[in-house]
């Protein structure tokens, strides 16, 4: 059969470092850190008493008092950026097919505030089962996908994916396929996450896989440094709309760029760490290359998983360049995680904004906090160190793995 070609139309983003996708791509231009000492709680007991936050964020700015009310973070994320999302687009929703139109979303932890907080009350007063009868639909992951289709009568396909850091990426997967298979003109998707709480700090810190470098927070999070010592942990969320391109075209959108192959792979090695010699990720990038029908030397730029850690950053490069061989030392490659932490299963949707970001800017953003160098990398490879680099792109690849082994490529392109 004749596939479907499949373009971004709409943009939507709350970050660490921005509260809209302008103010968001300023600062990735500009290598600006968005961690912090913790707001959202007292973190003076906890070994990590940093992280990147969403800042001057008041959910009452853009959503009804009572409506946010039954909002656990994550959801008001979400229906925030995918408000900003159709906005972007200018999709008339009178003028199109409400039942081909679907929300595909993304959230490796969905609701944890809600369920800290249910939990904490039962517990403190003496076992009583006074749950709020909010409790479950704030707390399950797929009810941002759920109230985004309420929202706006989206009656195509609906549902979340859950597969950790990989969530939001495998949303956008989905989506791509749906649209180019002909089962749906139209998508809202992407990803949110809200976990900078006592447990998600907690949970991360009994792991050892949270930077400890509470001196000095803003260069707290190194991809690629011998010095990295673990993530920062971020919220927030973006949205894009996904649109079949002859749908696009005929009512006169703008096309950010074409979604040309998307790729799915397991470590299928342990439950948290990656494969040393990044298996998986060699694979996943393989499958997408190949999904897109392109030789691997049409990529320009990777946006990398690059969470920090001493494992995963090394693992990625060594895929890198079995994946890409020569060309991997003509690549742009860069973790924009170094500015906004890491958004877990929002990742995957504020990455794919960068990579437009690089597409639309000719620009590369950049892997900030780099001081000494680690011999374990090559240094021929090109890890955007400190600033922003300008340089001719046209197919931009974006890295998302997650605890499980789960990892997903997803390749955009300049339309022509």
């Amino acid at each position: 059969m004749n596939l479907k070609r499949v373009v971004v139309t709409g943009l939507g983003a709350l970050t660490p470092i921005g509260n809209s996708v302008e103010e968001y791509w300023g600062n990735l231009a500009l290598g600006t850190s968005g961690a912090g000492p913790i707001t959202k709680f007292d973190a003076s007991k906890f070994k990590t008493q940093f992280a990147c936050e969403v800042k001057n964020f008041q959910a009452e700015d853009y959503l009804d008092r009572k409506e946010a009310r039954k909002m656990d973070p994550f959801t008001q994320y979400g229906m925030i950026t995918a408000e900003q999302a159709i906005q972007d687009s200018k999709l008339d929703l009178s003028k199109i097919d409400l039942d081909r139109a679907g929300v595909i979303w993304g959230s490796g932890i969905g609701g944890i505030k809600t369920f800290q907080e249910e939990v904490d009350n039962f517990v403190t007063n003496d076992r009583n089962p006074r749950f709020n009868p909010f409790f479950i639909p704030k707390m399950i992951s797929d009810i941002c996908a759920g109230l985004i289709s309420i929202k706006y009568g989206f009656r195509g396909p609906n549902f979340v994916t859950v597969s950790a850091c990989a969530s939001a990426t495998n949303a956008l997967i989905d989506a791509y396929n749906y649209i180019r298979l002909g089962k749906a003109d139209v998508f809202i998707s992407g990803g949110s996450e809200a976990s900078v709480t006592e447990s998600g700090i907690g949970g991360f810190n009994a792991m050892k896989a949270l930077s400890e470098r509470n001196d000095d927070p803003s260069t707290a999070s190194r991809p690629f440094d011998k010095e990295r010592d673990g993530f920062v942990l971020g919220e927030g969320g973006a949205a894009l709309i996904l649109e079949e391109y002859e749908h696009a075209v005929a009512r006169g959108a703008k096309i950010y760029a074409e979604v040309i192959g998307g790729g799915m792979s397991a470590d299928a090695h342990h439950m948290t760490a990656p494969h040393p010699e990044g298996l998986g990720a060699t694979n996943v990038m393989k499958y997408a290359i190949e999904d897109a029908e392109i030789d691997p030397t049409e990529i320009d730029y990777i946006n990398v998983h690059g969470t920090s850690t001493p494992l995963g950053d090394l693992s990625e490069s060594r895929a890198i360049k079995k994946v890409f061989g020569e060309h991997a030392y003509n690549l742009n490659i860069s973790s924009t995680k170094s500015m906004t932490g890491h958004l877990l299963g929002a990742a995957g949707a504020i990455e794919a904004l960068a990579c437009i970001f690089a597409l639309e800017k000719q620009m590369v953003p950049p892997t900030i906090n780099h001081f000494t160098d680690d011999d374990e990398f090559d240094p021929k490879l090109n890890f955007t160190f400190n600033k922003a680099q300008e340089r001719k792109v046209k197919t931009v690849l974006s890295n998302t793995f997650g605890f499980g082994g789960h990892n997903t490529s997803i390749i955009l392109r300049k339309l022509d």
